[in-house]
């Protein structure tokens, strides 16, 4: 019968699964990794490093499987900017997503020469750090040997399809995050905007995620382990491939996205555009979203897990739990690397409000979870105001795998979430899609919901004083934070 083969590159690390062709997990590997950040605002990561892993982790399951292996399916982190030369090797070290915030200067250039409203109502998000063009232009600008010796462009689903299959290839999600390169209305790359930008750089043939674009070739199965010859499908970026493993898909679907970072998806019936949200094409053919991502989730709460000596996570979550609803009187900005929806300020930075000495780790911890809970909030109330319908939640990611930060979202948020029984996310949507290319298959069956999470009704008055105070923190500390992030680009 077989099995298929799914694998994601992530932000801070490749996770791979081998799934039964009734969707049945068979076993799973996971390969850690960090990001380099060689500046303020600069998050980079080697392709290479994608394609190591990749193969490191099919090897492992190749091996390990009692079946034969007999598709695979991709998905990775995204909208990346990974330059290579006319063979694919990489010249520099890829430039992640919103997260890097360098290009700043080429938004506002590029903004006001195409025009804000025009490349709204073209491309179906504004210029901000989450776009990959400013970044091609960045390149293009700071440096131009690189620029200059650059024929292709990869993201990390689309890097590792060249490498198993030879084929040069963008799904249209991924491409509708390129902005201003594509025609989201037109639904292809607009030249009269893509050109100035790319120049040389051949832009990929666009398909879309559940696209078989090749065969593993006999090259990349003697790196991989992989039978030569089965077919290769598209994927997309991470958290479409999530919103594909839990069945997000139907008009009124929110996918939520626990992770490093925190990622809303919402199926819409029709084009929607606003400045505050990304107006995407979706990962099947057809379908259209509105997105949010906050910079900054569970990559706070890692960072408080540092701060605190590395204490194991089911301490601090106990901790956090035992504090109360308000973390004791603090109130947190989860603006630790800027933030992208819908403030889109890659010079906010956090606040931690309220702070006396009594408060305790856990309080902090708590403080960072609402947090989070709150920017949810705030993109779920942009995403309604946009015109967009949210009939039903469904939540996805590492952090489903403990109650307590689905509890505090949902009390938080009003909003009742279902977790279906697979939640580890991109790495089964990319197998889903992968058992698409052999098979019939259904993700309702495949990834049935488990629990449903509800809100507290009675703390919803308390969660609502709070998040009033939330939304007042930004514009009250703006100023002073900015000057703050000027000094620091300017002392490192």
């Amino acid at each position: 019968m077989g099995v298929v083969l799914g694998v994601d590159i992530g932000t801070s690390s490749s996770k791979g699964v081998l799934v039964a062709l009734d969707g049945t997990v068979v076993a799973t590997v996971v390969r850690s990794h960090s990001v380099d950040r060689p500046r303020p605002g600069w998050v980079e990561m080697g392709a290479e490093v994608w394609w190591d892993e990749f193969a490191s982790i099919a090897r492992e399951l190749v091996a390990s499987a009692g079946e034969p292996v007999v598709a695979v399916g991709v998905s990775g982190m995204g909208p990346c900017v990974a330059l290579a030369d006319d063979s694919g090797a990489p010249l520099r070290p890829a430039i992640l997503y919103g997260v890097d915030t360098r290009a700043t200067v080429q938004i506002e250039r590029l903004t006001a020469s195409l025009g804000a409203d025009e490349i709204l109502s073209r491309g179906g998000s504004a210029l901000s750090t989450q776009a990959a063009g400013p970044k091609i232009a960045w390149v293009a600008e700071n440096e131009p040997d690189v620029f200059a010796a650059a024929r292709k462009l990869f993201m990390p689903a689309s890097w590792l399809a060249f490498k198993l299959t030879g084929e040069y290839v963008l799904d249209h999600q991924s491409a509708s995050q390129c902005s201003p390169l594509y025609d989201s209305v037109a639904q292809q790359w607009y030249e009269p905007w893509a050109a100035p930008i790319v120049g040389q750089i051949e832009l990929p043939r666009l398909v879309w995620a559940d696209t078989v674009v090749g065969a593993v070739s006999a090259a990349a199965s003697d790196e991989t382990g992989l039978p030569a010859g089965i077919p290769v499908v598209s994927g997309t970026i991470d958290a479409w491939t999530e919103a594909v493993s839990v069945g997000a898909q139907t008009p009124g679907d929110l996918m939520l996205m626990y992770g490093t970072t925190m990622f809303l998806v919402n199926t819409i019936a029709d084009r929607i555009t606003i400045p505050e949200l990304w107006g995407t094409v979706g990962a099947f053919e057809g379908t259209r979203n509105l997105a949010g991502g906050m910079a900054t989730s569970g990559a706070i709460t890692g960072w408080l897990r540092e701060l605190f000596g590395s204490p194991d996570y089911p301490t601090l979550l106990a901790e956090a739990a035992d504090s109360a609803p308000g973390a004791h009187g603090l109130l947190m900005l989860p603006y630790l690397a800027g933030e992208r929806t819908p403030i889109a300020d890659p010079d906010a930075r956090g606040i931690i409000a309220g702070l006396t000495i009594e408060h305790t780790r856990g309080d902090l911890y708590r403080a960072a979870l609402e947090a989070t809970a709150m920017g949810v909030r705030h993109n779920v109330e942009a995403i309604r105001a946009a015109g967009g319908t949210i009939e039903r939640v469904v939540a996805v990611g590492g952090g489903t795998q403990g109650d307590l930060w689905l509890q505090i979202v949902s009390d938080v948020t009003g909003l009742t979430q279902v977790v279906p029984s697979v939640t580890i996310g991109a790495s089964y949507g990319a197998a889903f899609l992968a058992a698409g290319a052999v098979a019939s298959v259904d993700i309702g069956v495949w990834n049935a919901v488990e629990r449903t999470v509800l809100p507290r009704r009675e703390l919803a008055a308390n969660y609502h004083e709070l998040y009033s105070l939330y939304r007042e923190q930004y514009p009250a500390t703006a100023s002073i934070v900015h000057v703050l992030a000027a000094r620091q680009k300017d002392s490192w």
